[in-house]
């Protein structure tokens, strides 16, 4: 049996297959195993957490946008293909547009009490714009991120989603840090080129 190490809270086995482990317990789900989602939620949840609270900022927000995930990955599961990348970060990706769909619509709900008169005046403009430009942006960095190959991908969205550090990628995807820091440089700059963003 392989022997356990932990990384932010999360038990990844020795040889760095959680990945490999989140993705044959997708499967196992997509069966109706309810074991394999339990241990599916002990081993992503609280990274998952993060990913969503770094999202949304309020606590309670995030705790029933994590549900919210869980419940999708239940549900959906079966749309999950193994041989297409990794469990871990289709589960993220899901947990990510969760939270922006969760901003979007109390951004809406907002705008409607305003234009309705039912808040103050005294909206602050300038951060109803600034959440507004934040969302169409991060909806423009996942599409552009759609367009990486899938090494490159998996590694921006574990670092910028998933909050893990380079070394910790490179465990995680069971390749060398400097291929991961290649990958995250190659996909970064593909990324700028996509947005039309010159640095």
């Amino acid at each position: 049996m392989l022997g356990e190490m932990v990384i932010d809270g999360v038990d990844v086995p020795e040889d760095g297959s959680a990945g490999d482990l989140a993705a044959d317990l997708l499967v196992r789900v997509a069966r109706g195993d309810q074991r394999a989602f339990a241990e599916l939620y002990d081993l992503l949840s609280s990274r998952v957490f993060g990913l969503i609270l770094r999202v949304l900022v309020n606590r309670s927000q995030s705790e029933e946008v994590l549900q919210e995930v869980f419940l999708e990955i239940w549900q959906s599961a079966g749309r999950f293909v193994p041989n297409r990348g990794q469990g871990r970060t289709w589960i993220l990706t899901i947990a990510h547009r969760r939270a922006v769909d969760r901003v979007r619509a109390s951004q809406s709900s907002t705008d409607r009490d305003v234009r309705a008169g039912i808040r103050d005046i005294g909206v602050a403009h300038d951060s109803v714009a600034e959440q507004v430009e934040l969302s169409i942006e991060g909806d423009r960095v996942v599409s552009a991120l759609g367009t990486l190959p899938e090494p490159q991908r998996e590694a921006l969205v574990l670092s910028y989603y998933g909050g893990y550090s380079q070394s910790e990628i490179a465990v995680l995807v069971k390749a060398p840090l400097g291929t991961v820091k290649t990958r995250m440089r190659d996909g970064l700059s593909r990324l700028r080129n996509e947005m039309g963003v010159n640095v």
